[in-house]
């Protein structure tokens, strides 16, 4: 199996226990309030959206093979629109949608450490 391949499907694998942390972490908030799951969820959305779409353009620009410089430059950029996209997502949830704060920010950080915590775990093959 080509490196390339690999590396996707652990960015599949990543993309989808992140979602599933969304939906399972919207569902617990759920139970206390409708309100607080919507938040939930709008937290999880604003970890997990930037990093599918940051992954979509990684995948796309894979095929092609620039200069090792441009490719730098290319990550530093996608990151910094990541940060960007994450943070307008949590302005809309918070001031357009009148979000509760803690169930949106405990979502946000779980979804970051599950893309800290999932890679070391899939890796690991023993």
């Amino acid at each position: 199996m080509s490196m390339s391949l690999l590396s996707r499907n652990i960015a599949r694998k990543l993309l989808f226990l992140q979602l599933l942390a969304v939906i399972a972490i919207g569902l617990l908030f759920c139970l206390k309030d409708p309100a607080w799951g919507a938040s939930a969820f709008g937290g999880g959305l604003a970890a997990w959206l930037p990093n599918a779409v940051f992954m979509n353009f990684a995948w796309r620009h894979q095929v092609h093979t620039p200069s090792k410089g441009r490719l730098a430059w290319t990550f530093a950029i996608g990151e910094v629109l990541k940060v960007i996209a994450s943070f307008t997502i949590l302005v809309v949830a918070l001031a357009g949608f009148k979000a509760v704060l803690l169930p949106l920010i405990v979502t946000w950080v779980s979804v970051l450490v599950v893309q800290i915590l999932a890679p070391a775990v899939i890796n690991n093959k023993g």
